[in-house]
C-alpha cells in the first residue's frame, strides 16, 4: 500500500462516513443523451433539502445502462457544485475491471471519500469467487472502499465473506448493505465490535432498523425523490423523537408499497416527475399494467408529497 492510500485509508476511519447520502438518477433527453440541466436541478433539490451528502452510480442511477465517459462526466460536475459541507460517495460496479478503476481513478481525483463497490453482474458465481474479486479490486485501490451488497441485481454477499473481506482487507472500510434482510443490521452490529467499519443501510425499508441497531446511517435511494423524508427520519432518530420517528415511517412505508413491483428507480423517477423534475423517458416500453400502474402511481404522490411536507420545493 502506498503512503497516500494509506493516508486516505486512515483518514476515513478517523472521521467514518455517516448520516444520509441520497443517490442520484442519471436524467436523458428524449435523444438518449445526458440532461445536464435536470441533474443539477436534482441536485439542487437534495443539497437543499439538507441531506448529508451524494451518492453517483449507484442502482438508482441505473448505471448498467450509463457508459464510463457519461459516469465520469457526472463525477466531474457534482464535485464543482457540491458544497464543502455536502460528501461525495462514487459507486464503480462496471462490466470490466478497466472500466472499475477508470471510474475509481476518477471519483478519488475528485474528492470522493470513498468508492462503493457492487458485485458483479449478469452471470452468478460462487462466494469464493466474490471474495478474490473484492479483495483484488480493492488492493488495487488509491482510497478507501466500501462493499456494496445488491443482492436483487448482482451477487449476494454471504455476512461471512463480508466479515472476512473487511477483517483481512484494509482498503475495504465497510459495507451498504441493500440486502433488506434484519438478520443482516444484527448481525453485522456485532460482527463490528471491535472493528471501526462504516455500516449503512441500503434498503430503506430497514433504515430505522438499523439506526436503531448503531449503524451508521443510509445510502438512501428514495431520497432521491423526498429528501425531505428521510432527512426528518434521520434527525427525529437523533433527537429521540420518537413520535415523530413513527410517523416518518409510516410514510416511508406508503411509498415502498405504492412502488412495489415496479423498478425502483422508475418509481423514484414519476415521483421526480411529479415535483416538476422530468429525468426523461423511462428506458424500456411499459405493458398495458405498468401504463396503469404508472398513472395511479402519478395520481397518488402529491398528496402524499403534501402530507411529507414537500410540495412546496420550487418547480422554476
Amino acid at each position: 500500500m502506498t503512503n497516500v492510500r494509506s493516508e486516505t485509508v486512515s483518514h476515513f476511519h478517523r472521521s467514518r462516513l455517516s448520516g444520509l447520502f441520497a443517490a442520484i438518477t442519471t436524467p436523458r433527453t428524449d435523444r438518449g443523451t445526458l440532461d445536464f440541466d435536470t441533474f443539477d436541478r436534482h441536485l439542487d433539490l437534495l443539497v437543499e433539502s439538507g441531506v448529508d451528502g451524494i451518492c453517483l452510480g449507484g442502482a438508482t442511477s441505473e448505471y448498467p445502462s450509463v457508459t464510463s465517459d457519461e459516469r465520469q462526466q457526472l463525477i466531474r460536475r457534482v464535485a464543482r457544485q457540491l458544497p464543502s459541507s455536502c460528501g461525495l460517495v462514487v459507486a464503480i460496479g462496471a462490466p470490466t475491471q478497466e472500466q472499475i478503476f477508470d471510474l475509481a481513478a476518477c471519483a478519488f481525483e475528485h474528492d470522493s471519500r470513498v468508492v462503493l463497490l457492487p458485485m458483479p453482474f449478469f452471470f452468478r458465481y460462487q462466494q469464493q469467487d466474490l471474495h478474490a474479486y473484492a479483495a483484488s479490486i480493492a488492493g488495487r485501490l488509491q482510497g478507501p472502499c466500501l462493499l456494496y451488497d445488491l443482492p436483487d441485481f448482482t451477487n449476494p454477499l454471504a455476512p461471512e465473506t463480508v466479515v472476512d473481506l473487511l477483517n483481512t482487507e484494509p482498503a475495504l472500510v465497510g459495507i451498504k448493505d441493500s440486502s433488506g434482510k434484519l438478520a443482516h443490521i444484527t448481525s453485522y452490529a456485532v460482527a463490528r465490535a471491535n472493528a471501526d467499519w462504516a455500516l449503512l443501510v441500503g434498503d430503506d425499508s430497514r433504515l430505522r432498523a438499523g439506526l436503531a441497531a448503531g449503524w451508521d446511517g443510509s445510502i438512501s435511494g428514495l431520497a432521491s425523490c423526498c429528501p425531505e423524508l428521510l432527512v426528518g427520519l434521520v434527525r427525529a432518530h437523533r433527537d429521540g423523537r420518537e413520535e415523530e420517528l413513527e410517523r416518518y415511517q409510516g410514510l416511508l412505508q406508503e411509498f415502498i408499497a405504492q412502488i412495489a413491483g415496479l423498478p425502483v428507480p422508475w418509481g423514484v423517477r414519476v415521483a421526480l416527475d411529479v415535483r416538476g423534475i422530468d429525468t426523461g423517458p423511462l428506458p424500456w416500453p411499459l405493458s398495458a399494467e405498468r401504463v396503469a400502474q404508472v398513472a395511479r402511481l402519478r395520481a397518488w404522490v402529491p398528496d402524499w408529497l403534501a402530507r411529507v411536507g414537500a410540495m412546496d420545493w420550487a418547480r422554476a
